[in-house]
């Protein structure tokens, strides 16, 4: 049993697999050689391809970043050039075809800037507004305030007004 939960087969069962690999199996039959449902040795297949055995035995640990570049140039290559997915994975070391079938969906959709990280964090607030208010438009600011605050107050004291209309009941001071 994995010691990492993540991972639903051990390191074993992927090396067997990339052996069949090495000696020519496809992912079907070296499937059913090892008794595992196709889709994840398929998986295994395009990732033993792109990053080799090692990239395929260390699945489920740290995750690559790939750059700007990197991601335009896989999914220009698929998109404009025709290349096929495992072929570009193999020869960009792409290990994750989700991941590049993604950036191929943003290049279509947006072009080469859809692909450029996004800042990371909570933005830059409206902090340096603040800072050149005059100590009159500071004042005019909190009177708004506390206008609001008024209104607010106001209001619930008359909902709870009415509410003791209906009730029959007096509110507790």
């Amino acid at each position: 049993m994995p010691s990492d939960l993540r991972i639903r087969y051990d390191v074993d069962v992927r090396r067997a697999a990339a052996e069949l690999f090495e000696e020519g199996y496809g992912y079907h039959a070296a499937a059913t050689v090892l008794a595992l449902p196709p889709s994840v040795v398929k998986q295994w297949c395009y990732k033993f391809g792109a990053v080799g055995l090692d990239g395929l035995l260390q699945m489920g640990g740290r995750q690559v970043r790939y750059t700007y570049e990197q991601k335009l140039a896989a999914a220009k290559a698929v998109v404009e050039d025709g290349e096929k997915v495992p072929d570009a994975m193999a020869s960009f070391g792409i290990a994750s075809r989700s991941a590049l079938l993604k950036w191929c969906k943003a290049y279509r959709e947006g072009g080469a800037e859809a692909l450029r990280p996004e800042p990371k964090g909570r933005p830059k607030g409206s902090g340096a507004a603040k800072e050149g208010m005059t100590r009159e438009q500071e004042l005019e600011v909190r009177v708004r305030k506390l206008e609001a605050e008024n209104a607010y107050l106001k209001k619930l004291a008359a909902l709870r007004a009415e509410k003791s209309l209906r009730t029959g009941r007096r509110q507790r001071p």
